[in-house]
């Protein structure tokens, strides 16, 4: 019954739970490699990089905590750190403090940072309305994304930043 838990938990998955399962894990794995190849070929802008410039271009005044940003990305905050200080480097987001919180600390999208993400953006579209989009109708593009908020209620969501 859809919705439910399975009635066996600790047998075998079934034929059809397997091919749901893994064709779910191949398909993102193969998105996610060709994805990043291509914004690696056209801009040399790994996927992981872009992810956190779309995230920072989304939030209020263009800045998330760093602890956010995190979640959002899902990443450690030690892979985040490394990750927001080669793009800093490249001059394309800034560190900035929290008045309110000393502890705290914002990553803040920088106007090259916006440039950079607007024609990353054009091919990245282009290659998830080609490579995935593409394959699926309308209402089968409805469905799966009604399936994904089942199972990860707020998927797309961005948190606001707080201080």
């Amino acid at each position: 019954m859809a919705g439910t838990a399975s009635t066996h938990p600790t047998t075998n998955l079934t034929e059809r739970e397997l091919r749901a399962w893994r064709g779910m894990l191949r398909v993102h794995s193969a998105l996610t490699k060709a994805l990043d190849a291509q914004l690696e070929a056209e801009h040399g802008l790994p996927l992981s990089h872009y992810e956190v410039l779309v995230y920072l271009a989304a939030a209020p005044e263009r800045r998330m905590r760093m602890s956010e940003l995190a979640e959002s990305i899902l990443l450690s905050r030690s892979g985040l750190t490394r990750l927001v200080d080669r793009l800093e480097r490249e001059g394309l987001i800034m560190r900035q403090t929290c008045a309110h919180d000393a502890r705290g600390a914002f990553a803040a999208l920088t106007d090259a940072g916006a440039e950079q993400l607007a024609v990353a953006r054009r091919t990245h579209l282009a290659g998830v309305r080609a490579l995935f989009l593409d394959h699926l109708s309308e209402e089968e593009q409805e469905l799966l994304g009604e399936l994904w908020a089942r199972m990860l209620p707020g998927v797309g969501e961005a948190p606001a930043p707080r201080c």
